[in-house]
């Protein structure tokens, strides 16, 4: 297994100064800060795969219709194949890789409960819509799981859906025995 990218993404500088022809982006994926001085239409996908090796960001049709891609930009589910580098300054970015923290986000352990995927190439941006979605409505009915426009081949969409209702189940769960903490 390989462990540094093949075009490894540069820590940012700490106190650098910047010129007017300084292209360097400074971004965080997943909690961490990175640096970009690459072409800034690449779109964030290939960034994510190609240089820092997260691959849980699947490519599935490059034009931001099925949610294959989908990851978080500052919570917000945005479809990194069609979102070029350049809108990315200063933002967070989240992947499937970087959503657990100290266990695993009620997301995931719902579909690992509900058993949700078939094939499983989806998965990821099935998950990361379903944190938006739970971040802006922690209690969703079928008709706000139903607005979730990732698609799914093998037509798992009751499991996900189940699943969903699931997270929603556990993260209650989780406050109430934290005591309201989120």
């Amino acid at each position: 297994m390989q462990t540094t990218p093949t075009h490894p993404a540069k820590p940012p500088a700490a106190a650098a100064a910047k010129t007017d022809d300084d292209k360097t982006l400074a971004l965080r994926i997943n909690g961490r800060a990175y640096a970009f001085d690459g072409d800034d239409t690449m779109p964030l996908l290939w960034f994510l795969r190609d240089v820092l090796r997260l691959t849980g960001t699947k490519f599935g049709c490059g034009i931001g219709a099925c949610g294959a891609c989908t990851v978080l930009v500052d919570g917000k589910a945005q479809r990194a194949c069609v979102t070029p580098m350049k809108t990315l300054a200063k933002r967070e970015v989240t992947t499937i890789e970087g959503l657990a923290g100290s266990e695993l986000h009620p997301l995931q352990q719902a579909w690992i409960e509900i058993d949700v995927p078939q094939c499983g190439y989806c998965q990821a941006g099935q998950i990361m819509a379903a944190a938006d979605l739970l971040k802006r409505n922690p209690n969703p009915n079928d008709d706000d799981i139903g607005k979730i426009s990732n698609l799914c081949r093998c037509g798992t969409y009751p499991r996900i859906r189940k699943a969903i209702k699931r997270a929603a189940e556990i993260s209650k769960e989780r406050a109430a025995r934290e005591g309201g903490k989120s």
